[in-house]
């Protein structure tokens, strides 16, 4: 395990950047910074912080940290100081795709670096508290070592030597965000359209939705079964939507965001499975719409 008093590196000072930064130096570690803008060192110098010159100085660190805009950006910082990663240990927060992750794997491997790749689960207000969670995932041996300076920043779990699989699962996880609040944004236009403000929709919203997470757990166990005859299901007959799509063209709103949920369960109707249950949406989005 790490002690508190290992030094880390952290190249970019974003909002997430400086909180993951401030949260290290808090805990008592010596703390190097670097920023391409430079004022917004300031702060965290203050604070105890040493800053660095370039990206270069950071990396006799014990640990570097990375959090950068993306994949490019990880290049860009990295790439002139590569000759001298030889030995060390990576840490890359920056978003990337799956695939992003496992070319940086790649390179930092060929430079001899020890690559670590993570998915933040949180804003940057809710570093290091109960409400944060990071994912990682590539090599073991750099997570085991550190893993009680990650658990400052929130919950750390460990997806595997895949260093891909870190961002898949933040990247999914996302999806269902997005999606989530796209929907109330519907919503929100659909009542608002009839003068009902966004704010009285959203507390009822946020009431009706907490009781539909329990759904989440049953129609995982029916989408692994792979069986969705299974008795007791809403039907995709019963779930076709065109009442919502008509209510929200009659309300003058766009319905691009319903028209896609309506094309998923028509084309396992016209497929022959509408007595299926509404799980069996999944294996419209699973085979794409050539199916």
């Amino acid at each position: 395990m790490t002690t508190t008093r290992h030094s880390v590196s952290f190249l970019g000072l974003g909002a997430m950047g400086s909180a993951l930064a401030r949260t290290a130096l808090k805990a008592g570690h010596p703390t190097f910074i670097w920023n391409r803008t430079a004022a917004r060192s300031a702060a965290l110098v203050e604070e105890g912080a040493t800053a660095a010159a370039d990206p270069g100085e950071g990396l006799d660190a014990d640990l570097i940290v990375v959090c950068l805009f993306d994949q490019a950006s990880v290049h860009e910082v990295l790439d002139p100081v590569a000759d001298r990663l030889a030995g060390r240990r990576l840490v890359n927060l920056t978003t990337t795709s799956p695939e992003g992750a496992r070319e940086l794997a790649r390179w930092a491997s060929g430079h001899g670096a020890d690559y670590l790749d993570g998915g933040i689960m949180a804003t940057p207000e809710m570093i290091a508290t109960p409400h944060s969670a990071i994912l990682y995932s590539g090599s073991a041996a750099l997570f085991d070592d550190h893993r009680e300076f990650f658990e400052l920043w929130g919950s750390a779990e460990y997806f595997g030597d895949d260093a891909g699989m870190a961002s898949l699962y933040d990247l999914a996880l996302l999806s269902a965000m997005y999606v989530m609040f796209a929907g109330f944004f519907h919503g929100a236009a659909m009542v608002g359209a009839a003068g009902v403000p966004a704010k009285e929709f959203a507390a009822r919203t946020a009431a009706w939705l907490p009781a539909l997470m329990p759904a989440i757990a049953g129609y995982a166990a029916v989408i692994d079964g792979g069986d969705y005859t299974v008795p007791g299901q809403q039907s995709l007959d019963f779930s076709d939507i065109s009442d919502i799509v008509n209510a929200s063209r009659d309300q003058g709103i766009s319905t691009e965001l319903v028209d896609v949920v309506q094309r998923l369960i028509h084309r396992q109707i016209d497929a022959g499975h509408g007595t299926d249950g509404f799980a069996r949406v999944i294996e419209s989005i699973k085979k794409g719409a050539a199916a």
